[in-house]
């Protein structure tokens, strides 16, 4: 990979997928609309969703069904995205497909624990992938009835044995899904070095490090300020990933004697001094007023929005400068995700009437 004639071709895909996302102009009037049946017109009269939902009626297109199909969106991309790929480009998205296998996974489960949900789950919305890019059974796995029986369907797979290994211990969702992306990050972290080289095994390993660094920093703080987690408990749930962050700056996080303790500890870190330029730059002040700001009790660390920018502009510096690599995909696919979460959170401030300049600053941390 990594050389202009493998990726002209799949450039140009992507260039044209791109001119389709929404723009902030477009999300701006959506979250003005009075109605979920205004936001489902207005979509579908877009020419990237007048063709894909030219078979649906206005019926179909109620507030459930609409933020399936935008989902099913995410799926469609990918394959028309695998579909223009050759085969060293493949290897990249089969890797990345592995994150929509435990998307479902993980709703499937949610099913299981909502026991005042009785029906089956109907997944036909993303057969197509599954079909093509999966080894999962789908109407299989949406038939079981209870985690155990779910567990049992999924031997053979490689997601047998993280959720068996953790199968009577603690019937919580979180630990369910934790324990697949656990799995699933560790395994990308074990991979990489397998199955890439050059410009791709520089741009995973920087993308991949300090997305785990960051999802490791979050939890951390979470599980601290909101759940006064024991170290042992915190540490069992991380994932085993030291990009910029060391050792010694996971153990300080963790075991400082308070979150105020291990807020300002962060803040020394490399990430921290990342927040910091971050924070400087959105509240245009002076270095002065920075330290006052961070330094108050008061102020809350926000490593949702800080982890969404840092890895959005990761992503989009280095599709940039790597135009012929797999920075291009993994760019292209978190940009149609993003698009798809912030779709669903204007069509939800629609839904509940919230004003439109309060549901785009929503949007915008989103």
């Amino acid at each position: 990979m990594g050389n202009l004639l493998s990726y002209s071709g799949i450039n140009a895909k992507i260039r044209a997928m791109k001119s389709r996302l929404i723009t902030e102009e477009q999300l701006s009037e959506i979250v003005r609309l009075r109605s979920i049946g205004e936001v489902a017109a207005y979509l579908r009269r877009l020419p990237r969703f007048e063709k894909e939902w030219a078979d649906l009626s206005d019926e179909e297109l109620h507030r459930e069904n609409l933020e399936k199909y935008l989902r099913r969106s995410i799926f469609n991309d990918f394959c028309k995205l695998y579909h223009f790929a050759d085969e060293e480009q493949r290897r990249f998205l089969d890797l990345y497909a592995g994150r929509y296998e435990i998307r479902v996974l993980k709703e499937i489960i949610t099913n299981l624990f909502d026991y005042h949900n009785s029906q089956v789950l109907d997944y036909s919305l993303y057969q197509e992938f599954f079909r093509k890019h999966s080894g999962l059974d789908l109407a299989v796995l949406c038939a079981c009835r209870d985690a155990d029986e779910l567990v049992e369907a999924l031997r053979g797979t490689q997601y047998y044995k993280p959720l068996k290994i953790i199968q009577g211990i603690d019937p919580l969702i979180f630990d369910d899904g934790m324990a697949l992306d656990l799995y699933y990050f560790t395994h990308i972290w074990r991979v990489r070095k397998k199955l890439f080289s050059g410009k791709d095994l520089e741009f995973i390993t920087s993308t991949y490090g300090e997305k785990f660094d960051m999802l490791n920093l979050q939890f951390i703080y979470r599980s601290r300020k909101y759940y006064q987690m024991a170290p042992a408990d915190i540490y069992s749930l991380l994932i085993p990933v030291y990009y910029h962050l060391s050792r010694k700056d996971i153990q300080m996080l963790v075991e400082s004697e308070d979150p105020a303790a291990a807020r300002a500890y962060f803040l020394t870190t490399w990430y921290g001094k990342k927040y910091r330029s971050l924070y400087r730059h959105s509240l245009q002040v002076s270095d002065t007023d920075l330290e006052s700001v961070l330094g108050s009790p008061e102020e809350q660390l926000n490593l949702e929005v800080f982890y969404t920018v840092t890895l959005m502009r990761l992503l989009q510096k280095s599709a940039r400068e790597n135009p012929h690599s797999a920075a291009v995909l993994f760019n292209y696919m978190y940009l149609k995700e993003h698009e798809t979460d912030r779709l669903i959170t204007a069509m939800e401030s629609v839904r509940y009437g919230i004003d439109p300049a309060a549901a785009m600053s929503v949007i915008h941390n989103t």
